[in-house]
């Protein structure tokens, strides 16, 4: 087989419902709020887990197999816990965990390649307005903030490693970039040492923020409120380093996310959305199945089943799928026809994408592809109108909420899209 030639890249409304979307509202638009409605967002805090599954996960080797077809390739479908709904045999712990989910099989994107995909999908393709739009997490962290944890709003759990990443941000500024976990694990010099005492610290922290307002007088604030921020979002996760303390953690949680990576980055992710981290991503990479998809989906997909089922098992036993929206996806699935290497290339044109939670309504499947995968039948969607469903699962108007860039005030999702409504609860 040739190797793979792509790198990854480093309604009416209850009571309650409309409870819950005025209050995200209400934050979404920053308003200022009286004590009681304060006190009511805390309560109802949302959060996101945001799975992103680098390279391009087959949508037929998951939530939209087509077995016994031209294309279907040689795994079966299976039953879910939702009577009617099927998915690949590849998934049976997830099957079991349907009736918390909802699919959309109709998701019809631009980009075929990796470069322009990655960075669109993730920003919600917006129209062209001539500024760099944030990525979601970022964008997420903004309009949410960090919350009472006052850990930062934005951290990411991935493969290699880990840094702040400001690219996220756009034109939200470095502040709202994301802190990235190189392989789950905490910044470098994370700890501080044992010759340097608590009040040493406190010293030096103070003397860094006095130098920090007498280097940022007369200078634009953008770059020196992030250097600030990072600092003390360093504090912070200091002060919550047990976290990060894999000692702690029950044997049979270990056991059923699994030993691989992304086992061991989905129960880091577990714990830090707990902890009240606003928006946590984890990344898997190694999807571009040019070359042998069907061996690759065999090996990787059994283990993004366990881990992903054990999230939505845990995040539901602890009523946490209330306020936490979770969302699993690619920048675009895979071509129904097999190619030479036996293989699948890249497919814009008709994929899926799994998300439950917050919002979101459970058990249900939008939109469907014709009889071979080829193409949307019915309900095409793009990454916009998700982008605005996310939005709204949250909590967010996003009719009426705008980012100010400098007094410009910009649509927070593409302007010619809405709402999927068919996915909202």
């Amino acid at each position: 087989m040739k190797p793979n030639p792509c790198n990854p890249i480093d309604h009416r409304l209850s009571r309650r419902q409309w409870l819950g979307t005025s209050a995200g509202a209400a934050l979404g638009m920053l308003g200022v709020c009286r004590p009681g409605v304060a006190q009511q967002l805390r309560q109802r805090r949302k959060q996101v887990l945001f799975i992103w599954l680098d390279g391009g996960m087959s949508q037929l080797e998951s939530w939209d197999p087509k077995p016994n077809t031209q294309f279907g390739g040689p795994f079966r479908s299976i039953e879910t816990a939702v009577p009617g709904i099927r998915i690949s045999e590849l998934m049976p712990r997830t099957a079991r965990q349907m009736r918390h989910l909802a699919l959309i099989r109709s998701v019809h994107t631009q980009d075929n390649s990796h470069s322009a995909g990655v960075a669109r999908i993730q920003r919600g393709d917006p129209s062209n307005r001539g500024v760099t739009y944030p990525y979601f997490g970022s964008a997420v962290a903004k309009l949410l903030g960090p919350g009472e944890s006052g850990l930062p709003p934005y951290i990411w759990v991935k493969p290699g490693n880990g840094g702040f990443i400001t690219q996220d941000a756009g034109f939200l500024g470095p502040r709202y970039g994301a802190l990235a976990l190189g392989d789950g694990r905490p910044p470098a010099n994370f700890l501080r040492p044992d010759t340097l005492t608590a009040q040493d610290d406190q010293e030096r922290n103070d003397l860094r923020r006095l130098l920090d307002r007498r280097y940022a007088a007369g200078r634009r604030s953008a770059g020196t409120d992030a250097n600030s921020y990072v600092y003390e979002m360093a504090a912070q996760l200091q002060r919550n380093a047990n976290l990060f303390d894999s000692r702690s953690l029950p044997a049979r949680d270990v056991e059923r996310y699994g030993s691989s990576d992304f086992g061991r980055h989905m129960l880091l992710a577990r714990r830090l959305l707990e902890a009240g981290v606003t928006f946590v991503k984890v990344n898997s990479y190694g999807w571009d199945t040019h070359g042998d998809n069907f061996n690759a989906h065999h090996t990787m997909v059994p283990k993004v089943d366990q881990a992903f089922a054990a999230m939505i098992e845990d995040l539901a036993q602890r009523s946490m799928l209330d306020n936490v929206l979770v969302v699993m996806m690619s920048e675009f699935g895979r071509t129904p026809r097999i190619n030479g290497d036996v293989g699948r290339d890249h497919w814009p044109e008709a994929w899926s994408v799994v998300m439950a939670g917050s919002g979101i309504r459970r058990g249900i499947v939008v939109g469907q592809t014709n009889a071979l995968g080829t193409f949307v039948q019915a309900d095409e969607h793009d990454i916009g109108h998700l982008f605005h469903t996310w939005f709204t699962a949250l909590g967010i108007n996003t009719a009426r909420t705008r980012y100010d860039n400098n007094g410009q005030p910009l649509p927070i999702a593409h302007d010619e899209c809405r709402p999927v409504r068919a996915l909202l609860a």
